[in-house]
């Protein structure tokens, strides 16, 4: 097990709670984890580019010129691809970029990209953070005792989540959906307790703590 410090929203240190290392003390593969980062970017295309070819242009369905006589080159259609306004050779068509990442390498990304931050001292746990109304300013003089600079913010509190749209270079994410990419793109992570609770129980399976 590691301990790591928790603060409440006065940003003072009140306790320190035990973490499993199978979890968050696990080393870093880069391999995993950019297979992981590449596997989230891809699945997030949309895949709508799209262009046309010559059988779907506009037009065109006249013979331009006779085929001899005109010295001209031969042209059966002005929507060739050799002519402007033409159809597109082996132009894009909408797609779909997804694909599937083994469950375990998953993980396994997950497990290395959360314990980096933690080694790094970028990883707060936030007792009691809870507001009565959704205010973007009395939430913000809360985190601005953390220094978060571009940080992500784990929480399951909807009213959190209001509140945390307004405020620049802050992201709120789900700890049901917290995952590599977002872990690897921000200086700082702050997860409230209960937060912290729910995330850990994705991993609570016997197959990922042998």
């Amino acid at each position: 097990m590691i301990e790591i410090p928790v603060f409440n929203i006065e940003g003072k240190e009140i306790e320190k709670i035990s973490l499993p290392e199978q979890i968050f003390a696990v080393k870093i593969n880069p391999g995993i984890v950019h297979a992981a980062v590449v596997n989230h970017l891809a699945n997030k295309r949309r895949g709508t580019a799209s262009t046309k070819t010559r059988a779907e242009v506009r037009g065109g369905g006249k013979k331009p010129w006779r085929q001899k006589g005109t010295g001209r080159a031969r042209a059966g259609s002005i929507r060739s691809p050799l002519w402007k306004g033409g159809g597109i050779i082996f132009g894009p068509k909408p797609r779909d970029y997804s694909y599937r990442l083994p469950r375990k390498l998953k993980r396994l990304a997950l497990k290395g990209a959360i314990s980096s931050k933690i080694s790094e001292g970028m990883f707060v746990v936030i007792d009691g953070l809870k507001l009565d109304r959704p205010k973007t300013r009395e939430l913000q003089s809360i985190l601005a005792r953390f220094n978060p600079g571009n940080a992500l913010l784990v929480t399951e509190n909807g009213e959190i989540a209001a509140a945390a749209r307004n405020i620049p270079d802050l992201k709120v994410i789900d700890p049901k959906n917290l995952d590599t990419y977002h872990i690897l793109n921000c200086d700082k992570i702050l997860i409230s307790k209960d937060a912290l609770s729910i995330f850990s129980s994705r991993f609570k399976t016997s197959e990922e703590e042998n």
